[in-house]
This record gives C-alpha cells, sequence and structure tokens, in this order.
C-alpha cells in the first residue's frame, strides 16, 4: 500500500509538472478543448505566445482518426493556427501535438472529448415566453466576487454606471421566482469576460470613477464568464439548473466588435482582423442601407466597418481565420454549456455574408438550437430581409430563423396612447400587424414591450396603470414570441435618457435592500396587483395551445374597440380591447366567423364565466380575454 501511495504521488507530481509546462508553452490556446462526433469535422486551433516565435515551429500528429489539415502563420509570428480533420470515428482521448524547430522540441496535449448531448428541452417556440434580465443588476447571490484580483472594479452600488454585484448564483438562487412567474426561457445579457478600463467622470462639485462595462457588451475574453459574475463551471450548473425545472437559456452573444482590453487587440494575430481608419470612424447605425437600393458604398462601409463606439472595435469578418474563430466559438459554449438559445447583439453590423454563414452552420450543428437576431430596425419589410426563408431582391439569405419585432414595440405605446383615428389609437395595431404577410414566418418575430436599451414599458405609457395592463395583455395573446424584461412584471420605472435608469437593481436581489419583490410580502400593494395580473396571464399561456402554431384573425378596429382571436384545432380565445376612457358594449354579430356555435366563454382576466355572448360589456381602457366555450 505504502508503495502505491508513493507511485500515486509521484504520478500526480508529473501529471502537474506536466500541466504547468502546457501552460507556460501558450498563453492562448482556441478553443481549448474540443469534442468527437461533431458534424463539421474540420477544427482550426489557434495558438499564440506573446513572447515568443510560436510560428517557427513545424507539427506532426499522430493520433488514430486526427489528421493535420495546415499550420498556418500569419503576419504575426507570435500566431499559429492549426486546422485539424476529426473523422466520425474518433475516440474521446489526449491528442499529442508534435511541434519542431531546429533542436527545439515539445509535446502539447489537447483534449477530445465526449460529443455531449443536447438540451432536453424542445426548441424555443411561441409557446414560450423569455425573461431578460442583466446578471450585474439583477442579485448579488455570491458577495465574495464582487472583488476580483486583476479586475478593475469592485461592485459600487453607490454609483449607477458601474458593477453592483449581481451574479450568477443570484439568478440560480431564484430560480422558483421564475416558475412561479410563469416565464419558459431565461435570456441573460452578456456573462463574458469585459475587463475594460475604468472611466473619470469630472463636475464642478468633483469626480466619480466609474466601470461603463456592467452590461457585458464589451467583451475582453471569448471563452471566460467574468469572474464578477461567476465562472464557467457555474455557468454551466446554472443551465444544468434551469433545464431541471423546464427553463430554457438563451445566451446573448457579440460578433459584431470586441472590448479595446482584449487580449487579441493588443496582439493582432493580422492588422486585417480589425477595421481600422486613420482616425476613430463611428458606425452611421443606418442599418437600412444593407436594404436601400440606392444605397453608397461609402454609407455601407461606415455602417458595416465603422466602431459601435471608442471602446469597441470592429471585427473583419471578411478575413477567413477571424470568421472560422468566431464561429467555433458559439459552436463551443453552445455544446459547452448546453444552450438552448443565441441572441446575437447588433445582427445587421457585421458582414453580412459571414453572418448567413454563421446562422447556417450553427444550424446545421444543432438543428433544435433557437437562433434570434436584434434587428433593430422600426420598419417592416427591412425588418423582414434578415429572417431566414425571405426571397429578397438582391439574393441574400440570412438562415436567421428569428429577428426582434421593433416595429412593433414602437406601435404598442402609441395606438395606447393617442387619439383614435383611421390608422391611429388600436387600428395602428391592426395595421402594422396586417403587413404580417411580408415576413417568411411572423409568428417568430420576438415581440417586447421594453428591453435594456429603451424607456421602460410604464414610462413609455405615462405610468399609467390600465394601459399598462392593456399593453402586456396584448403582448401575451398577439402573434409572436413574447420577451418581458426583468421588473416589467412590477410596473419597474425607468427612462433611457440615462441607461442606468432602465437598469435599476431589482429590489430584493441584495441582502441589505429593506424589501425583496421576491415575495408577496416584500412587494407593495401596487407591485402585486401587477405581479398577480402579469403572473395570471402568464401561467395561463403555458397550457393555451392556440399560441403555438395557432392562427390569428383580426377585425377591424371600430371605434378604438380591436378584436381578435387565436385559434388551433377546436381552442379558441377571444381578445378585446377598449381604447376608449368609458365602457362599452360589443355586439359580437360581427365576430360569428370566428366565434363559431360558442354560446358562453370564460374570462382569463376577471375569472369571470360569461353566459351569453351576443354583447359583451368591456370597462374603460381595458382588455378581456375570452376562453370560448
Amino acid at each position: 500500500m505504502k508503495r502505491l501511495l508513493t507511485l500515486l504521488v509521484a504520478m500526480s507530481a508529473v501529471t502537474t509538472a506536466w500541466s504547468q509546462k502546457q501552460a507556460a508553452v501558450f498563453d492562448h490556446v482556441e478553443p481549448p478543448f474540443w469534442w468527437t462526433g461533431m458534424k463539421n469535422q474540420s477544427l482550426q486551433i489557434l495558438l499564440h505566445n506573446s513572447k515568443a516565435n510560436v510560428s517557427e515551429y513545424t507539427l506532426s500528429v499522430n493520433y488514430p482518426g486526427v489528421s493535420l489539415t495546415s499550420a498556418r502563420k500569419v503576419e504575426n509570428p507570435h500566431y499559429l493556427f492549426l486546422t485539424l480533420s476529426i473523422s466520425p470515428d474518433t475516440k474521446p482521448g489526449s491528442v499529442p501535438l508534435m511541434f519542431t524547430a531546429g533542436k527545439k522540441k515539445f509535446e502539447y496535449r489537447y483534449e477530445l472529448k465526449p460529443k455531449p448531448a443536447a438540451s432536453p428541452l424542445p426548441t424555443v417556440n411561441a409557446s414560450d415566453v423569455m425573461y431578460l434580465l442583466m446578471p450585474d443588476r439583477f442579485a448579488n447571490g455570491d458577495v465574495k466576487n464582487d472583488t476580483v484580483p486583476g479586475m478593475h472594479l469592485a461592485a459600487h452600488r453607490s454609483i449607477a454606471e458601474s458593477r453592483h454585484g449581481g451574479d450568477l448564483k443570484g439568478i440560480g438562487d431564484h430560480l422558483d421566482y421564475f416558475q412561479d412567474l410563469g416565464v419558459t426561457a431565461l435570456w441573460l445579457n452578456p456573462v463574458l469576460m469585459s475587463n475594460q478600463p475604468l472611466l473619470k467622470i469630472t463636475w464642478d462639485g468633483g469626480s466619480m470613477v466609474i466601470d461603463p462595462t456592467y452590461h457585458g457588451y464589451t467583451i475582453t475574453d471569448l471563452y471566460q464568464v467574468d469572474p464578477r459574475l461567476g465562472s464557467n463551471e457555474q455557468y454551466r450548473q446554472l443551465i444544468e439548473q434551469c433545464h431541471s425545472r423546464g427553463l430554457k437559456v438563451i445566451k446573448d452573444m457579440v460578433l459584431n466588435h470586441i472590448g479595446t482590453e482584449h487580449w487579441l487587440v493588443k496582439d493582432l494575430p493580422e492588422k486585417d482582423w480589425l477595421h481600422q481608419f486613420p482616425s476613430f470612424t463611428r458606425s452611421n447605425f443606418r442599418g437600412s442601407a444593407m436594404t436601400d437600393p440606392y444605397r453608397s458604398k461609402e454609407d455601407v462601409s461606415k455602417m458595416n466597418e465603422g466602431w459601435f463606439d471608442t471602446d469597441k472595435p470592429d471585427l473583419n469578418q471578411k478575413n477567413p481565420l477571424l470568421a472560422t474563430y468566431l464561429i467555433q466559438n458559439s459552436i463551443w459554449w453552445v455544446a459547452y454549456a448546453g444552450l438552448d438559445g443565441i441572441r446575437m447583439d447588433t445582427y445587421p453590423y457585421p458582414d453580412k455574408e459571414f453572418m448567413a454563414v454563421w446562422a447556417r452552420t450553427m444550424s446545421e450543428e444543432f438543428p433544435e438550437l433557437y437562433l434570434l437576431g436584434e434587428v433593430w430596425i422600426s420598419a417592416v419589410p427591412t425588418t423582414a430581409y434578415w429572417q431566414k426563408g425571405m426571397i429578397n431582391r438582391d439574393g441574400y439569405q440570412s438562415y436567421l430563423p428569428s429577428v426582434t419585432d421593433f416595429s412593433l414595440q414602437g406601435a404598442i405605446p402609441q395606438a395606447l396612447g393617442e387619439q383614435a383615428g383611421y390608422d391611429t389609437g388600436l387600428a395602428r395595431l391592426y395595421f402594422l400587424l396586417s403587413q404580417d404577410f411580408i415576413y417568411h414566418d411572423a409568428n417568430n418575430l420576438v415581440t417586447f414591450l421594453d428591453n435594456h436599451d429603451l424607456t421602460r414599458f410604464a414610462n413609455q405609457v405615462g405610468k399609467d396603470p390600465a394601459k399598462f395592463r392593456m399593453g402586456i395583455a396584448f403582448l401575451l395573446t398577439t402573434r409572436g414570441i413574447p420577451q418581458l424584461y426583468y421588473g416589467t412584471e412590477l410596473q419597474m420605472e425607468g427612462d433611457a435618457s440615462s441607461h442606468p435608469d432602465i437598469r435599476r437593481d431589482f429590489p430584493g436581489g441584495w441582502k441589505e435592500d429593506k424589501a425583496s419583490a421576491f415575495t408577496r410580502e416584500g412587494r407593495t400593494k401596487d407591485q402585486n396587483d401587477i405581479f398577480e395580473f402579469t403572473r395570471n396571464l402568464l401561467q395561463w399561456r403555458k397550457h393555451q395551445p392556440v399560441f403555438n402554431g395557432g392562427k390569428l384573425v383580426h377585425y377591424v378596429p371600430e371605434n378604438n374597440v380591436y378584436v381578435y382571436f387565436r385559434s388551433k384545432d377546436y381552442h379558441r380565445v377571444m381578445v378585446i380591447l377598449n381604447g376608449n376612457e368609458k365602457e362599452i358594449i360589443l355586439n359580437t354579430d360581427r365576430f360569428r366567423e370566428s366565434m363559431g356555435d360558442a354560446v358562453k366563454a370564460h374570462e382569463v382576466i376577471s375569472k369571470r364565466e360569461l353566459a351569453d355572448l351576443k354583447s359583451i360589456t368591456i370597462g374603460p381602457r381595458s382588455a378581456m380575454i375570452l376562453e370560448l366555450n
């Protein structure tokens, strides 16, 4: 036994020494590991050492099923890009990569893991409701990661535009809350490393140091979760916990830009990995230039190649090595974490041909993976251009199944707040939805009232509770995949003229908070009223087949009353929106083609039973949702 223990200790020492030796050879090996059995049998590996001539080495590989396709040198000798071919019958294991440069030789072991299982949950669809949250502003579950050595700034809740300490554990601690509320998918704003320099703001009365990267969109390491939020393993475990409760998880990704402190920016493989100009050049943010038949090359160039901001270098996806690097990073996170979906930030900004390859590759590798692109354009035709299946005049095919519906988002508060007319008031919603013929699949659009970039819906409707409820009722019953922004269920307020104002901390997410909105006792009466309203609709919606592939039929609004139906098989739901300041008695003869032979109904919001449907009385500024019997 003593000899065995001695041998094990010696083996452990050798293994540790070997691991340390491997770590010293390269600063970065990306992807850090891969899997066997992947559909795409080609793997590109980036090798980087900022203080060594990596490009001087030749390479040989001796592992069954793995062959070296190429070892490519680039402008910067600190890099070497390997391409391996991995046959379908390759066994998992440690692949020896043998490097030689004259008399210098060393071996690097690259791990191939067994292909992981896909998410156990079905693909995100119109029966789901997403819950968007910003991890730093939701809940602080682990105060120990508020301060992390090597990170620029610790959590300071007293500073609005800085980190507040929310983390992955805080999200995991409140999975009961999401289930009780009735949402079915969590979309987390970016969780990857975002360690940019601090900003010092000065004014007449003093100065303040802030960390403007709390939102996560200035990524400085594409393979590492920000340690102030948690670790890669904690992220993977959180997703497993969500899956065990039937909650899907959507990862927010950015392929348009990275942060100026990313190690790639500090030591570029090739100059053209970034779009660079003689002086700082910002994007013109004109997404319409990508579809404009009269566009100038200059406008397209500035849209695609200009930087989003001074701290966000714009990536050149036309570089084939970078393109493969970015696509493989997406594949790696899906396989590693078991993701249900990806929400891609600023979708029209990168090279659009690259984005089509990205979407097609992701869908081929993971057929059940949900892909959503942020298309922040408030016009139906230019939004529809980016959805998979569209027949565009220029022949472009995006392969992107789902896009954001900013057109509808902008129309909702207008419809609820303006005077009724031929195409105003609730008629605005009718006319907008009547354009759905342009979309390839309008039911796969993501609908929303607000998000992390927009003024809170409560403010958009003048903090009017009646209009607020009508907006919630419409969002959860019209076509599309609804998305709620965290705190909407509390009628949380905030004005987008100040980004921190629309990204306030969730009440009760911090131990020092005086009240916790995670509990009924911790919410105010007004908060409980809107929470229960939203919760009841969400829980009801989960069990209604009409929202997954169901048909929508709507009627031209009359007297600012909008009526529409959702139906599937023998299930029928009638929705009535009254935009007037007075009670309305609605004669239903006009709707008989949709009502069929229904003679009574259950009203979902009030939980009343209606025994006579010949006429329906609906209160001022309100919604009725009727399950027809």
